[in-house]
């Protein structure tokens, strides 16, 4: 690799002083469509992952359809970002027809990786020459198991989320394969998958990509013989609290894993554009040696404005304890509220143009404005004119223009940014 390929940079290692030369991690984001997937790529992501409607552990998630693939890997390579495909469900024996159909389509639209751990796709892989990323379905936690999914001809692995950073580089330091960890998302508490709970009760498998997540929920504990319950604990016991690295993510880096993954393909357009921007700022400002433990505080504020179930630092230094979250939902710092759509937007003087149809903008607002063209944009208004004279808020009918750098298009649904306690207020 040429030194001065964008992706590698100089290391300077704190405790034997040397100059090492480091490449940057794949910073890999989920898409469950093309709002989230063009938001991915204009927010910085080296890569994305999406499934399919069939055999994707997202099953109940937004998913393209098979005949999207061309598109995509086209939309994709033109913006220099490879695109992995999840097949990461169970198979069976009735579906190996279904297979081949969605193997030869990737092959064909020229996907750069196929996530899976179902030995059926593993061997189809091979067949048809495609490179294989082994999912974390796979439990893969110690190097004599890294080394058996390389010599099938795995070209990653993604280690199962209980590995420990130290047990991360000690998989690295033994075997010559790519590795994938998660960095953020929702964690599961069944860990890296096999969960059987969603399938026991409500007849839906987590393993074939349909969990409703019942484990979220609170639970009661029932005496059967006398007349009286108890709520167990003050915690959701089975909702762990969401993964997020970016206090660490220098340490990460430093390891040599080559891939970072964010978790969150039923997540919001918002929720992508946040995580992705976040930690490819980390990425960089790491490569340039600028990332200081007060931007890396900022972020986790940043972080905290969007989807979450609270914090926690996974298993990456020990056996999380009592990381489980204290509500059900989202404990984002921010909401958004619907507040209209845009008429226009005018290249040349960077100016959008929109109605607001429901909740009122001022200046000093910030606004979501979300498209399937567009993905999503985030931008605070800073002015707003009106028949051509400066106004200082918009009620409901009222349209009009306002700065904004990055372009957005006609049609798209502009949401107002609002603390969240003022949402409850609100309801």
């Amino acid at each position: 690799m040429e030194i001065g390929n964008k992706d590698v940079y100089f290391w300077n290692h704190k405790k034997t002083k040397d100059i090492i030369l480091m490449k940057k991690p794949e910073l890999l984001a989920p898409a469950g469509d093309w709002r989230m997937l063009k938001t991915a790529v204009a927010n910085g992501a080296d890569a994305v992952y999406f499934g399919v409607d069939r055999l994707n552990m997202r099953a109940k998630a937004r998913n393209f359809k098979l005949e999207d693939l061309n598109e995509i890997t086209s939309f994709c390579h033109e913006n220099n970002v490879d695109a992995h495909l999840t097949l990461n469900t169970i198979v069976y024996e009735n579906e190996l027809k279904q297979l081949d159909e969605i193997l030869l389509a990737a092959k064909e639209a020229k996907i750069d990786m196929i996530i899976c751990w179902d030995n059926s796709v593993i061997q189809k892989c091979m067949e048809y020459e495609l490179p294989f990323c082994i999912s974390t379905q796979a439990s893969i936690s110690n190097s004599v198991s890294a080394k058996f999914y390389k010599n099938l001809g795995a070209s990653r692995i993604v280690l199962a989320r209980e590995c420990t950073l130290h047990k991360i580089k000690t998989i690295k330091e033994t075997v010559d394969i790519e590795i994938e960890t998660f960095i953020h998302g929702a964690m599961c508490v069944a860990v890296s998958g096999r969960c059987f709970m969603s399938h026991e009760i409500f007849n839906k498998s987590a393993n074939r990509g349909e969990c409703i997540q019942p484990c979220r929920r609170e639970f009661e504990i029932k005496d059967k013989d006398d007349d009286y319950s108890l709520i167990l604990g003050e915690d959701y016991v089975m909702s762990p609290k969401d993964l997020c690295t970016i206090e660490f993510i220098d340490q990460l880096i430093d390891a040599g894993i080559d891939s970072f993954k964010i978790e969150g393909r039923k997540r919001s357009p918002e929720y992508i554009g946040k995580s992705v921007s976040t930690y490819r700022k980390a990425i960089d400002l790491h490569a340039e040696g600028k990332l200081t433990e007060e931007i890396k505080k900022e972020m986790l504020e940043d972080l905290k404005r969007v989807y979450n179930r609270g914090f926690s630092h996974g298993f990456y230094f020990g056996k999380p304890i009592n990381e489980f979250t204290d509500k059900y939902g989202s404990q984002a710092t921010t909401r958004k509220i619907f507040s209209g759509k845009v008429l226009n937007y005018f290249k040349k003087p960077k100016v959008v143009h929109m109605k607001v149809q429901a909740e009122d903008l001022k200046i000093g607002d910030s606004v979501y404005m979300i498209g399937d063209t567009t993905g999503c944009v985030e931008a605070t208004i800073t002015n707003m004119i009106r028949d051509e004279k400066p106004i200082e808020n918009a009620e409901k009918g009222i349209d009009f223009t306002f700065s904004c750098d990055q372009l957005v298009r006609t049609g798209d649904q502009v949401y107002k940014i609002i603390p969240a306690e003022q949402r409850k207020g609100l309801q």
